[in-house]
């Protein structure tokens, strides 16, 4: 049941935002004259504990939101590494810590109505202050340190407003709990 796509027309094209209008024609025939879509590249994100048990989320400043929020730490996958690498590699530059275990939780689109990516969702374990942050000319992070617990509450009280990492949360508890 795929959509036959007859001409795609780029209406942006930078590594971070590319965005373009294809024409389709349905398997019944039916066209579609402007269907837009986001290219993006992969994403990872991990639900990243220390070994003192304390979850490690990310406050940072998002301006499509005009709002600072608690995330995961996580970023984009470059094009000459895997989910696993980027994660590992985007956990030291933004926290400074080096995990002892990371485990898969799952691959997940966000918005595959208009975003074409997925995001690659972890569970790091056992984390150690190696270095200080290594951040990108344009990013601010601040470090924060939770409970397990009290992030768990904070995610069932709709406190983690970042979709994505929410749900890589919900799937991190359910093998913290699985590990038991």
């Amino acid at each position: 049941m795929h959509w036959k796509k007859l001409s795609s027309e780029y209406i942006s094209n930078h590594p971070y935002f590319t965005a373009r209008k294809d024409v389709c024609e349905m398997p019944n025939g039916t066209m579609v004259p402007a269907y837009y879509v986001v290219e993006m590249p992969e994403s990872v994100c991990a639900m990243a504990l220390t070994e003192n048990n304390e979850v490690i989320l990310v406050k940072q400043y998002r301006h499509p939101i005009e709002a600072s929020i608690l995330e995961l730490p996580g970023g984009f996958v470059d094009s000459n590494e895997t989910a696993e690498t980027a994660i590992k590699r985007e956990l030291q530059e933004e926290t400074g810590y080096q995990f002892s275990d990371l485990y898969y939780l799952g691959r997940t689109a966000a918005n595959p109505g208009v975003l074409n990516n997925f995001t690659t969702l972890y569970l790091a374990t056992g984390g150690k202050k190696v270095s200080e942050q290594q951040l990108d000319y344009n990013e601010e992070i601040e470090i924060k340190l939770f409970p397990l617990e009290e992030v768990r509450t904070m995610l069932m009280n709709n406190e983690i407003p970042q979709a994505m990492h929410a749900l890589c949360m919900f799937y991190g508890f359910s093998k913290l709990d699985s590990l038991k």
